[in-house]
């Protein structure tokens, strides 16, 4: 009535093979199968355990599914044959109904009923029976016992458990929740054979061919990080501490970081609370592969019948299978280094509207202005060929744009439509740059700057400056001649004639006026600050875990926006205002709008703090990247992540959208920049050269050059056009991420401009192509 070689399977779902009726298990070991069998036929069959080999399959997604005997695990199988109703196998037989039960899996309580032979009432008579029994378990032959396989079964099982079983995660002094997290690391093997297994499957892993190596050669790092977590959790620490000694070095370079903190969790206390181990635990580590390369691998682990390395395999990893060659150990690296490996490569299949939103509205107030003014319009239209081409391009109604409305949009006010006609006024002034036309750069130097400046921010028409200061202040600069002032008070403001032409001139209260402004109102250091689109609004973010909206007419604080419980290290207005983004400690990113006091989005998913965020041009997508070594696009209608980016070798400190919302670059500490195709979800350039952590990334305004700030106290400029017009991407290599990276960061990299000993930590293009920068001077 059942299939002896599947009636194992994982995850609740039922044998494929139509060969009798359908029999759920959930990971339970075969041995206990066995047993249950011999409950009917009288007595347990020697040889039908024996050949009990490795059952593997994968889900046709990628996912592997691993079910499996355990011959070298400390549960062991009966050797010897039992009579039938002896108390091992009625004990053995209850714990699993009880398991059924109580997962509410009535049909496969109701099948293994009649195939034991057993009515309800039988049942429940046994069990009580059972509960109450206080009987010594029977030991098999070989040291193991019933008991200790069903402890695996249930954390409450009705026997009493014998000394030799395996340790629980629910011991007495854990917590609830650390005893879910920790809990897989309960299945211990012999401690001694830790090394063997590790050595023997590395052994494997250099003898076979090298199209296979580099790829297998990827499970090295989480099969060492679980097999000494699992060494740790057990108490073994000399064995944890001799195994992390002899096979650390062999773990890639980039994952120095997280080995160091590895080595500080020695003993089972350290592991309860710690960050790092439960970003371990609960994320499971991501390998992309070539079917031949897993062909391999699991034709090893069943001849050795290596269980130990194969729960780990199961328990922590996601193998993503791939039809194709295996990709080279430079195309494996360029992807490698994240927290929990590369991203999943359905992660990346949903489509992005990377396209630019119409801008029909720059016209309406055109039509109302004078001649001259249209006239004045005009001509931009001719002379602006890479932002007229965008336009046009909008207007044809881009496949790759999002429906005009597909997020609510804020109505352009006259003032934001005014100051349209003068962007497009300043574009005919725009200098062309390229390869032979590099912009000029003025630095912005902070002397003196004894608070610590932290954040610095440039308002599009480069009029006004801000910075945060770790001393909990903002303070606001005004770049032109043009100095700040305060609207005056209401008193006043009733006396003034609100229909004369010059209102907006006498509703300012001169004797406010003065170069700067500080603002007060946190309570930690401010890390992040961002204008709005149309200068009337700052955003800052702070250690104290809020972000405050303030008014630049009155340089007051309007809102204190309270989400986050942790320092907040990043925000960002959306390009067309109403909309704002913000990241920090506590790993999730909220979406929030000027006139809600909660967020509208919350996007969690990251496994360390957010360090930076970006809005895509179109404010349809808001970019996050991390300490966990990733970028994620969010869409900003349905919270979900649509991209999962992997590449870089250390946290992720700046991000920034080519103009036309196709590209994406990303700075990190490992002082590479990397160039992505948002549409495909690839990684489609490298740029070294800086020497430092990079915190500044910027696009020119026709996106022809990007400008990179790093602590190392330079500006680097990149042709980025040269760079993505190299690019050729095709459905296999979406696919398969069989990317071929150019070595031709000294080909692209077209200047290099050093500063005294200023760490440049933002980077902002003018309106006509002028490149500002800005730091604090670090004598």
């Amino acid at each position: 009535m059942r299939c002896e070689q599947h009636i194992l399977w994982e995850d609740q779902s039922e044998c494929q093979i139509l060969c009798g009726p359908r029999f759920f298990i959930l990971p339970v070991h075969a041995h206990i199968i066995s047993k249950m069998a011999a409950v009917q036929d009288g007595q347990l069959n020697l040889e039908v355990e024996k050949d009990i080999k490795t059952e593997i399959t994968n889900d046709g997604s990628g996912n592997i599914n691993a079910n499996s005997s355990s011959p070298g695990s400390t549960s062991s199988g009966g050797k010897s044959k039992s009579p039938a109703g002896s108390g091992e196998d009625q004990q053995t037989l209850l714990a699993v109904l009880q398991f059924l039960k109580r997962n509410k899996l009535t049909e496969s309580v109701d099948i293994l009923r009649r195939e034991a032979g057993l009515s309800a009432d039988d049942s429940l008579v046994s069990e009580s029976a059972g509960a109450g029994s206080g009987g010594v378990p029977n030991v098999s032959a070989d040291g193991g016992d019933a008991n200790s396989l069903l402890s695996r079964v249930s954390m409450a099982t009705p026997v009493a458990p014998p000394a030799t079983a395996a340790p629980k995660a629910s011991g007495g002094e854990d917590q609830p929740d650390v005893n879910v997290v920790l809990s897989a690391y309960s299945q211990q093997g012999d401690p001694v054979l830790y090394p063997l297994y590790y050595n023997g499957l590395k052994k494997f892993i250099e003898s076979v061919l090298d199209c296979h190596r580099a790829e297998l050669s990827q499970v090295f790092y989480p099969l060492f990080v679980h097999m000494y977590l699992e060494l740790v959790y057990n108490n073994h620490e000399n064995e944890a501490k001799q195994f992390f000694e002899k096979f650390s070095g062999d773990q890639e370079c980039y994952y120095e970081e997280d080995l160091r903190i590895l080595s500080s969790m020695s003993k089972k206390e350290h592991m309860k609370g710690n960050e790092t181990m439960l970003d371990f635990r609960t994320s499971k580590f991501v390998l992309r592969i070539s079917r031949d390369s897993y062909q391999l691998l699991k034709r090893h682990l069943q001849e050795r019948q290596n269980n130990q390395i194969w729960n780990i395999i199961q328990e922590h990893l996601y193998i993503d299978i791939f039809d194709g060659m295996p990709r080279s150990k430079s195309q494996i690296d360029a992807m490698s280094g994240s927290l929990a490996g590369e991203g999943k490569r359905d992660a990346n299949k949903a489509k992005v509207f990377y396209g630019l939103l119409k801008e029909p509205e720059i016209e309406v107030p055109l039509d109302d202005e004078d001649e001259e003014a249209e006239n004045e319009e005009g001509k931009p239209k001719k002379k602006k060929p890479k932002k007229d081409s965008m336009g046009s391009k909008s207007k044809k109604q881009d496949p790759n744009a999002p429906q005009q409305t597909r997020i609510p949009l804020p109505e352009l006010k006259d003032s934001d439509k005014l100051d349209k006609i003068m962007n497009m006024k300043e574009a005919t002034k725009k200098i062309r740059l390229g390869p032979d036309n590099l912009p000029s750069i003025c630095f912005y130097s902070f002397l003196n700057a004894y608070q610590g400046l932290t954040a610095v921010d440039f308002t599009d028409d480069s009029s006004l400056i801000a910075g945060g200061f770790a001393d909990s202040t903002v303070r606001v600069w005004s770049v032109t001649p043009k100095k700040l002032r305060r609207v005056k008070s209401a008193a006043d403001l009733s006396n003034i004639d609100k229909e004369s032409d010059d209102v907006l001139e006498r509703i300012m209260d001169e004797k406010t006026a003065s170069e700067s402004k500080i603002l007060y109102g946190h309570s930690g250091p401010v890390y992040g600050i961002s204008f709005s689109p149309d200068r009337n609004y700052l955003l800052s973010s702070s250690e104290d875990g809020t972000v405050r909206l303030w008014s630049l007419q009155t340089f007051t604080c309007l809102v204190g926006y309270k989400g986050h419980n942790y320092p907040v290290w990043d925000t960002q207005f959306s390009p067309y205002g109403y909309y704002f983004i913000s990241g920090g400690h506590d790993r999730v990113a909220r979406l929030w709008a000027t006139d809600h006091y909660q967020p509208l989005r919350m996007f969690a998913g990251h496994l360390a703090d957010i360090t930076c965020t970006r809005f895509h041009p179109n404010s349809n997508y808001v970019a996050t990247g991390s300490a966990d070594r990733t970028i994620r696009l969010w869409d900003v209608l349905t919270g979900n992540c649509v991209r999962i980016l992997t590449g870089h070798k250390g946290p992720i400190h700046s991000l920034a959208f080519s103009p036309n919302g196709k590209f994406m670059a990303s700075g990190a500490t490992d002082g590479r920049v990397l160039l992505w195709d948002v549409g495909h979800g690839l990684m489609v350039g490298e740029l070294k050269g800086h020497t430092d952590t990079i915190y500044a990334l910027k696009f020119s305004r026709d996106g022809e050059i990007l400008a990179s700030g790093s602590m190392d106290n330079t500006v680097k400029l990149w042709d980025t056009l040269k760079a993505f017009d190299d690019v050729e991407l095709d459905d296999f290599t979406a696919a398969t991420g069989h990317i071929h990276l150019p070595e031709n960061s000294q080909e692209l990299l077209l200047g290099t401009y050093m500063t005294k000993s200023t760490p440049v930590i933002h980077l902002h293009f003018t309106r006509r192509n002028l490149l500002l920068a800005a730091g604090a001077y670090n004598p």
